[in-house]
């Protein structure tokens, strides 16, 4: 019983250690290093540089920006918003009090801003992951007349840059990134002040 018992062990010991070194040591490092040479934005976080090189997000993350100047993302359920550690969405159906309760306050604070009108869903519900780059394009075009104002430039140029970055996936809806369409804003200026008529 004890030499079976030994024999059994032995082959069972060595499959262990040798699948663990394949599977917890080979395979990841293989895969590291073939995401390094063929994707290495991708790879190492599609991070995103300002012009000294300071990175300043994510193309496949999303972040909260707050400012009336900046187009705004969907709200985050992941922690306290935008936490990779905690990314989860709020698991609220369609007919949860809770949902209706964390709602209120997003669609006041739009009406508050101006938008008339159905609200795109994606501005006041959070994503799935609570991580969301992304919104849809009418999301970003109801925010362009407060945009416009703050800025000081015209909403067709706003809504020009909305049209221009809106990106359509093979399976998915035309979506806009955030971060894009913020970068893109940083670069406008504000149209000159026309002189008094005589």
């Amino acid at each position: 019983m004890g030499k079976d018992f030994s024999s059994a062990l032995r082959p069972a010991i060595v499959m262990t250690i040798l699948f663990a070194a394949l599977l917890g040591l080979a395979y990841p490092l293989a895969m590291t290093g073939i995401g390094q040479a063929l994707f290495p934005r991708q790879a190492n976080g599609s991070l995103v540089r300002d012009s000294t090189g300071r990175v300043v997000g994510s193309t496949v993350v999303g972040q909260a920006f707050t400012a009336d100047r900046y187009f705004q993302t969907r709200p985050s359920a992941a922690g306290k918003g935008y936490d990779g550690l905690a990314s989860s969405g709020s698991n609220l159906g369609p007919t949860s009090r809770a949902l209706v309760d964390r709602v209120t306050p997003d669609v006041a604070k739009r009406r508050g801003e101006g938008v008339a009108g159905a609200i795109p869903a994606d501005l006041v519900t959070a994503s799935g992951s609570g991580l969301d780059p992304d919104l849809s394009p009418a999301a970003a075009m109801v925010q362009a007349p407060r945009i416009a104002r703050v800025r000081g430039v015209s909403v067709a140029r706003v809504r020009a840059i909305v049209t221009a970055a809106t990106e359509t996936s093979v399976l998915g809806d035309p979506h806009v990134n955030v971060l894009a369409l913020n970068r893109a804003l940083d670069g406008l200026r504000p149209a000159p002040a026309r002189a008094p008529a005589r």
